[in-house]
């Protein structure tokens, strides 16, 4: 059952434009012409009304950072757009529809979601669940809402998964005619979720980046484009890979000081303003009440989980491998992070936990 908090009635929509802090918005030119059957029928309960046609969107995965992107994308489209959201926990899908008062369906399934909208975006926790979910959007048999612009649907893909498996859906979606697939992982976490502040790395055609800058515009804060397809996976990946080794580095200079008997908030502040200064050392420093706030200073606790670490630091190992790339810190610091994982002190924890996997001094 499709449960709607919207109707709509078959008038001419005008195009409209708005602003997003220091970024102007303005809607898709894909205005469609969608009778009311499009939106009200069978099983389908939607209510209020509207007389302008609406500009339908979809949104598949309703994580911890998939809520909050929705949430923000709803607040910023027009009242009469309507967006269509689906997740296989379906409490994540009830309380959406209960925090919105007009405007979202929740479709029954993700085919559904992609059968109705004119953008779909997607933000899932694995490349198999990507896989799986662009499988039964595109499947074997073509859809279309007025069976004339399936072309130009637009799929934005979040999720931040190895570039062969995006590569391999935006080849399905852009052969079958059936829609334009892009990847836009983001970096910014849940804090950056919610506040709107993501950053989002994009892989797509310079035909396709406006667009798609003024979608994920509602959702972040900036958008980046890498280059075609898979490109903003590849930037992501190699970033965090840098990321990871940044972080053992800083924990284990810093316990190196700490043991020799420097004073932590002193050895950090002269790294902050000499050459081994990074992102770990000044922001997330592993050490506990060296940075206010931070996760080292509240038990690890919240920050970028060492599982997430895991999961991208492994993709990008296999990605280099891939493209036959050599490697020789990468597969040390996997073993580390997979240790501090297993380690009951440490398991599920900020990755900047290594730290007291490491022995540090807290």
């Amino acid at each position: 059952m499709t449960h709607c908090l919207h109707l709509v009635e078959p008038h001419r929509y005008n195009l409209y434009s708005y602003k997003m802090s220091t970024v102007s918005v303005i809607a898709s030119p894909l205005r469609r012409a969608i009778g009311l059957a499009a939106v009200y029928h069978g099983s389908q309960r939607c209510f209020s009304s509207s007389r302008y046609r609406q500009v339908t969107w979809g949104f598949i995965g309703l994580g911890q950072m998939g809520f909050p992107m929705a949430k923000n994308l709803r607040a910023k489209l027009p009242t009469e757009d309507v967006l269509f959201v689906q997740d296989v926990n379906t409490a994540a899908t009830k309380k959406f529809l209960e925090e919105h008062s007009q405007g979202v369906c929740v479709a029954q399934n993700v085919r559904e979601v992609a059968e109705k909208s004119d953008t779909v975006i997607t933000v899932l926790p694995e490349p198999h669940h990507v896989a799986g979910v662009y499988d039964q959007m595109l499947g074997t048999k073509a859809f279309s809402k007025d069976g004339s612009f399936t072309k130009d649907r637009l799929f934005i893909d979040c999720s931040t998964i190895d570039p062969m498996t995006s590569a391999s859906v935006a080849k399905v979606a852009h052969s079958s005619g059936q829609g334009k697939f892009i990847d836009a992982p983001m970096s910014g976490g849940v804090v950056g979720a919610r506040a709107g502040t993501l950053t989002f790395m994009i892989g797509a055609a310079p035909d396709l980046v406006d667009r798609t800058t003024k979608v994920l515009s509602m959702m972040g804060k900036r958008v980046l484009h890498l280059g075609d397809q898979s490109a903003g996976l590849k930037g992501k990946l190699a970033n965090n890979y840098l990321l990871a080794l940044n972080n053992i580095a800083t924990a284990e200079a810093m316990n190196m000081g700490i043991q020799w008997g420097l004073d932590p908030k002193a050895l950090a502040n002269m790294i902050n303003i000499s050459t081994g200064k990074c992102w770990p050392s000044e922001v997330n420093n592993p050490v506990p009440g060296v940075i206010e706030g931070s996760p080292a200073s509240r038990g690890y606790e919240g920050g970028f989980g060492i599982s997430l670490m895991r999961k991208d630091l492994g993709l990008a190992i296999k990605a280099a491998k891939d493209a036959n790339v050599k490697l020789v810190l990468g597969e040390h610091a996997k073993a580390l992070y997979d240790e501090a994982e297993q380690a009951e002190n440490c398991k599920g924890r900020d990755f900047s936990v290594v730290y007291r996997h490491l022995g540090g001094k807290e």
